[in-house]
């Protein structure tokens, strides 16, 4: 039982990543992913795990990455099903995959956004956060793409698939989560310290380095219910920025399915829609 208050099993959560495969792997494939486990459950202690464990089978793709001060990792690559349900049956059911491929480690295909609510400001807050964010790019002519974290906040993903590099794409994040806060001061803030986000929205740019992951589209969340970071339409942010309804946008393994089948993957543009980031960036 993983999931004690959901009455949710270990069973449950490797049948939805049976189920899931085919809108997942697409999104983990050939990209350096980092593990949250939780072999206990939710209320147990739960940990990181970047390396490819010893046990690691020969059938499974592993990659080493140079990782600075920490040396060469080898990674998890997770590129087709049977890896997929392998890291589920040992409780890696958190996925972070890296925001670049194991080919190409220092050229990120996306610019993450990761909008975290100070409370008691919400999702709600976070969507019209989110919204800013879409006015911006469509300023620049850039197209984005908005999910959930699966746990309280939301995330806006703009696709480059172009070369840039980390250093490029932190500081553009950086650049638009501070053009943010001096437009929108009274509900969003920039920097980390916690003294500074209460009631307002972190836009965190910080996500967009080499070292850090974002949790992938569909991943299971270790939380108190097995919630799943889930795309949304962006009329969806809309009506959740008005009077929406917070719970109304947390979807658990089953919601999450469905959503596919009635949407399709609403984050495979992500994977193809070719951008550049803009010469200069906003400054408010």
């Amino acid at each position: 039982m993983l999931w004690p208050a959901a009455g949710f099993t270990k069973a449950q959560a490797i049948d939805y990543y049976a189920r899931v495969a085919d809108a997942i792997l697409p999104h983990l494939r050939g990209r350096p992913l980092t593990r949250v486990r939780f072999p206990d459950g939710t209320e147990s202690q739960r940990f990181y795990e970047k390396r490819a464990p010893s046990h690691t089978p020969d059938w499974v793709r592993t990659a080493p990455i140079e990782m600075g001060t920490a040396g060469v990792i080898d990674f998890i690559v997770c590129d087709e099903r049977g890896t997929l349900i392998w890291l589920a049956q040992l409780a890696a059911l958190e996925l972070h995959p890296s925001l670049s491929t194991a080919d190409d480690p220092d050229t990120p295909t996306v610019v993450a956004f990761d909008l975290d609510p100070g409370a008691p400001a919400t999702i709600v807050e976070c969507a019209r956060v989110g919204l800013r964010l879409r006015e911006l790019f469509d300023e620049l002519g850039l197209e984005s793409f908005p999910k959930t974290s699966g746990s309280k906040g939301l995330q806006v993903y703009l696709p480059l698939n172009d070369a840039a590099s980390y250093e490029q794409t932190k500081g553009f994040a950086r650049a638009v989560a501070q053009a943010l806060e001096r437009s929108e001061p009274k509900l969003v803030v920039s920097r980390q310290k916690k003294e500074l986000r209460k009631g307002k929205v972190l836009v965190d740019w910080s996500q967009n380095d080499r070292a850090k992951t974002t949790v992938a589209v569909y991943s299971l969340r270790c939380r108190e219910r097995p919630w799943v970071s889930t795309p949304l339409l962006w009329e969806e942010v809309e009506e959740l920025a008005g009077e929406g309804d917070p719970e109304a946008v947390r979807f658990e393994s089953a919601d999450a399915l469905e959503r596919i089948e009635r949407h399709g993957d609403l984050f495979a543009p992500v994977l193809e829609l070719g951008q550049s980031l803009p010469e200069r960036a906003p400054s408010g």
